[in-house]
């Protein structure tokens, strides 16, 4: 046997008027087949749900033990209903997240309070790690979204969010130290320490392409994966080395940033356009939001 959810809440609105006229003309429908619409949930329910005599409409026993419980289950399907229609425009749900390493200190505080703020029916998980490992979790569906650099991979669909200069990082006491502003050209006959070629072939093809527009071959000493890692080496006096502005708030000790003319650096948040969802939808509302009212970098 199956009930109607329609019965009811025909019951229902019968049992609080205790009159089927008042009853029939708040649910909009005839008299005559509200009364044949009870009649029917009486004869699959097998009890009678009210007596009807000269002196009115009264709920029997039956009537009133079976009240709350429909009370309850229209309640329910009315929180059913209001969840599903949530989850349909992204409002509740989970979001996996991820964040670049060097991006993670900046990016990730405002966009989560932002996105919390918005939609707290949203549940978060945020992970940091490197470029090849975001790539892969966007690619297998593990991330719904992360927050990196380009350039990435063209099944990638991105929106950028900020745009900072890129800067030489030089030791403390280094001869350029001081200068408002440099040019790769001037770093010529510097030692470099830079990331694994392998670590991410798309970014060292552009340094590649950057380094031969300013026409140099940078003399590479060293190689260490992470920004953290460059950054001590060059405070330890091993080479300098090219890192966008906000990777200062890593180390403030033994490095200066000094920045290089008509260099700059995106930040942006790259997902899978096969793996459309109204909750990452949302999340990218919210960070080009936030990315048009708020200098991002300046949150490391």
């Amino acid at each position: 046997m199956t009930v109607e959810l329609r019965h009811l809440r025909y019951f229902v609105a019968v049992a609080e008027h205790l009159s089927f006229t008042a009853a029939a003309r708040q649910l909009h429908i005839a008299q005559q087949s509200l009364s044949q619409q009870i009649g029917t949930l009486e004869g699959d329910l097998g009890v009678r749900l009210f007596d009807r005599d000269t002196r009115g409409t009264r709920l029997t026993d039956a009537g009133r033990a079976f009240l709350p419980e429909a009370r309850a289950v229209l309640a329910r399907a009315e929180a059913a209903v209001t969840v599903v229609r949530r989850a349909g425009r992204g409002e509740i749900g989970h979001l996996d997240l991820a964040f670049l390493a060097s991006t993670a200190n900046y990016m990730m505080p405002p966009v989560v309070r932002a996105l919390r703020e918005r939609f707290p029916g949203i549940e978060l998980t945020t992970h940091n790690g490197q470029i090849d490992e975001l790539v892969a979790g966007l690619r297998d569906g593990r991330f719904d979204a992360a927050f990196t650099r380009p350039p990435l991979v063209a099944d990638l669909a991105t929106r950028t969010l900020a745009t900072e200069p890129v800067c030489a990082v030089l030791p403390v006491g280094h001869p350029l130290a001081d200068h408002a502003e440099l040019r790769l050209a001037d770093l010529a006959d510097e030692n470099w320490v830079l990331t694994p070629r392998e670590s991410w072939p798309p970014w060292h093809e552009k340094y590649d392409r950057d380094f031969a527009a300013a026409g140099i071959t940078p003399r590479v000493v060293q190689r260490a994966g992470g920004v953290s890692n460059l950054l001590g080496l060059v405070a330890a006096g091993v080479g300098v080395t090219r890192l966008a502005r906000s990777a200062n708030s890593i180390r403030r000790t033994g490095v200066v940033f000094v920045p290089l003319a008509e260099d700059r650096a995106e930040t942006v948040v790259a997902w899978l356009p096969a793996h459309d969802r109204p909750v990452r939808r949302n999340l990218l509302d919210v960070a080009t939001d936030l990315a048009a009212t708020s200098d991002l970098t300046r949150w490391g």
